[in-house]
């Protein structure tokens, strides 16, 4: 097993406050650590937790990726809103993948740009 990381993608058109976005990439980034294995979360955390956090326009581009990461079998994890500040409950707003190999997860998320 090489190097890992995990990325968490971030729908834009939500138009979401600094602060909203910066909940919803942490809730991403634990939901998808917890469905890793425990010898990816050890070596993960012992290489320093690499995450890059890349950015989509649509939910439907989200859940391609989402799609995609769980017929490869990596640790994904989306996120719903449960609307009780800016948006409306059930808004899907982001999704992690990983810790994985970085390879595995460029496959999925290497066209994308970074937020």
């Amino acid at each position: 097993m090489g190097k890992l990381k995990q990325v968490i993608v971030v729908r834009t058109d939500l138009k979401m406050g600094k602060g909203k976005l910066a909940a919803q990439v942490a809730h991403a980034s634990i939901a998808a650590f917890l469905k890793a294995g425990f010898f990816v979360k050890k070596k993960w955390l012992g290489q320093g937790m690499k995450k890059v956090v890349l950015k989509v326009e649509s939910e439907k581009e989200l859940l391609e990726l989402y799609e995609k990461a769980r017929k490869k079998k990596l640790p994904c994890a989306l996120i719903k809103d449960a609307g009780l500040t800016q948006l409306e409950p059930g808004s899907i707003t982001a999704l992690a993948i990983g810790p994985a190999e970085e390879k595995k997860i460029d496959e999925i998320t290497g066209h994308l740009r970074l937020l």
